[in-house]
């Protein structure tokens, strides 16, 4: 029996390494995803573009300013003079945030009373707005700090000048500090890189195994293959198997390419990686094989392979956290594969955690790819027959 496999592996090594279009879609479509989700798609704010608006122009005013231009993370682009330039260039998308100080800023910080600080925010993407909307408040927040520290030693000195004596106020104060886990650089490629990989076994095997039984079919060679001793099962095994391996190694690329080029943090164990993304395997290969049961082209395979991909990589919590969902939707992600396998590779990569940590959704995906694959097995026997 496995020598019958063999030589089936080895025809589908043989036809898909002899097709130059078959080349290009095993190694450029994954290295292009992979680079084009590590470089271009970031969520982080960097350099976030803030327009100035002063109408108190006092020193503590100008204080609040230059302690927001000084930020890594903040630029103030443009200072305008009049409420009427805001609406303009939050309209045409020239700054992501204004600041505006009203009048009476430093009057009511000399006095001691609440000072009012407006932030207006480009609210289109909401995930920049929040972050933006965070580091303002915060840098808002640490100034508000230290002119109260300012006017506390104000008040000792003050306090002191009559009697010569000194005096302590003692003012209750608290300190938040904060720690961040797993990605304390907060980098979005940090989270974004380890679903491509997931992303990407799922997408080549699926389309790879449909695609290759399909082609057979389509050309006529699938009669040829059928009048010969090989049992359904053995033809099965020899053309999913090739494919399986090419999954696997693009595992090992992509993983070796988010380790050098990207320096994305890998903290768990790579058989473990691996056993995971066999296992998973059963799943986009059963999908694969379902699909050439019922694609009588390769045209309409392909077709039906992005109609599973895209509700899937949607559902699967790659880019939309899943606990944002609406709570039907949520309970439909239960029967996506690929979440549970995004889970296990960040999970290893950023967390560093084990089998003990990660056997139930590897447990879910063998049951699942059991099941599925099974199922596609009977399809298959079927329509031989």
């Amino acid at each position: 029996m496995w020598s019958r496999v063999r030589e089936i592996v080895r025809k589908e090594f043989r036809q898909v390494l002899r097709n130059p279009r078959a080349r290009i879609l095993l190694f450029v479509p994954p290295i292009m995803q992979l680079l084009i989700f590590g470089y271009a798609v970031n969520l982080d704010v960097e350099h976030g573009a803030v327009g100035w608006l002063d109408q108190d122009q006092t020193p503590a005013s100008r204080a609040l300013c230059a302690s927001i231009d000084a930020s890594a993370y903040l630029d103030i682009v443009a200072v305008y003079a009049q409420e009427e330039d805001i609406h303009v260039a939050l309209d045409h998308g020239a700054v992501q945030a204004v600041v505006h100080v009203l009048p009476g800023f430093g009057r009511d910080l000399e006095r001691g009373e609440t000072a009012t600080v407006q932030i207006l925010i480009e609210g289109t993407n909401s995930n920049t707005a929040s972050i933006l909307a965070n580091y303002l408040n915060q840098l808002i927040a640490q100034y508000s700090r230290q002119v109260f520290a300012q006017r506390l030693s104000e008040r000792r000195i003050g306090a002191t000048m009559p009697s010569a004596e000194p005096v302590e106020l003692r003012v209750p104060t608290l300190a938040v500090k904060s720690r961040v886990w797993f990605n304390p650089e907060l980098r979005t490629r940090n989270y974004f890189v380890p679903g491509v990989i997931a992303n990407i076994i799922t997408l080549i095997t699926l389309m790879l195994t449909a695609l290759g039984l399909v082609r057979e079919r389509e050309i006529g060679t699938m009669e040829q293959l059928m009048v010969t001793p090989l049992r359904p099962i053995e033809l099965m095994l020899g053309k999913t198997l090739p494919f399986a391996l090419v999954g696997l190694i693009d595992v090992v690329v992509m993983t070796m390419l988010a380790l050098i080029v990207f320096d994305v943090p890998f903290q768990g164990s790579g058989w473990l990686l691996l056993i995971s993304a066999i296992v998973y395997l059963l799943t986009s290969l059963g999908i694969g094989l379902f699909i050439s049961t019922i694609s009588r082209t390769q045209q309409q395979a392909v077709m039906s392979s992005f109609f599973f991909f895209l509700p899937a990589f949607a559902l699967s919590g790659f880019a939309f956290p899943i606990r944002n969902m609406p709570e039907p939707v949520q309970y439909v992600t239960y029967l996506n594969p690929v979440r549970y396998f995004i889970e296990i590779v960040r999970g290893i990569f950023l967390k560093g955690v084990g089998l003990d940590v990660l056997w139930p959704q590897l447990l879910i995906l063998l049951v699942l790819g059991t099941m599925i694959l099974g199922f596609s097995a009977w399809r298959f026997h079927k329509r031989l027959d």
